[in-house]
């Protein structure tokens, strides 16, 4: 339909249309959004994603898919009232549909990413993994999945150093959250026949027992 006539009769506009594979992907999803603009956001935060530009960062995301200005996106992000959990659940959901029962292996390992300032919720100066040493920056834990030699995203955990916590935080380890995150992939019935960890993870007694207790084969690094 017309754009000018929705307006008229006082009708909901269509999203803009932007690739067809996002388009596709993201149509999935666009009932968990109430208002048009935040859908059109999901879909062109996606679209940026997948772009070939080096810096994923709202303001170049914004000159990738043409629209004027960042700060809708930002508002997406920071404001909106849109489910994060909702998401992720579906998300997982259409993962596990996909795999239709197949066992996958589970890869968990933490990334570490600079950031300037502290502006950024749990940054902190603490070890980054992606430049080898004690730097100021944001850790997370994650699960990827390995299917018929294609890698997936799973779960994403923020790691929150002590002195980053707010009122309502609990402190948690990285064992800790990526202990949560194999429960979590247990409880939504995810098929999984082999965990991943680095030495970080097979040192700790508390994440063998975590593995053990799902009865999961595992190849974890210990260092000697």
């Amino acid at each position: 339909m017309d754009v000018e006539l929705q307006i008229l009769k006082h009708l909901a506009r269509d999203a803009h249309p932007t690739v067809a594979i996002v388009d596709e992907y993201c149509r999935e999803y666009q009932d968990l959004f109430k208002e048009v603009r935040n859908y059109e956001c999901f879909k062109y935060l996606h679209l940026g994603i997948i772009s070939p530009i080096k810096r994923k960062s709202l303001p170049e995301i914004a000159k990738v898919v043409s629209i004027n200005s960042a700060q809708s996106l930002h508002h997406f992000i920071a404001n909106s009232d849109w489910s994060v959990n909702e998401l992720k659940i579906r998300r997982l959901n259409k993962i596990k549909r996909v795999l239709n029962g197949n066992a996958i292996t589970l890869v968990i390992d933490e990334t570490g990413d600079r950031k300037k300032g502290k502006k950024t919720d749990y940054v902190a100066r603490q070890y980054l993994g992606s430049v080898g040493k004690i730097d100021n920056g944001i850790v997370s834990v994650n699960a990827y999945g390995v299917y018929s030699n294609i890698t997936f995203p799973l779960i994403v955990k923020i790691f929150k150093p002590k002195g980053t916590l707010k009122e309502s935080d609990k402190y948690k380890t990285k064992i800790e959250l990526a202990s949560e995150i194999i429960t979590e992939l247990i409880e939504l019935w995810f098929n999984i026949e082999l965990v991943l960890a680095d030495s970080l993870y097979g040192e700790s007694s508390q994440f063998i027992r975590k593995i053990a207790e799902y009865n999961l084969a595992d190849v974890v690094s210990i260092l000697l």
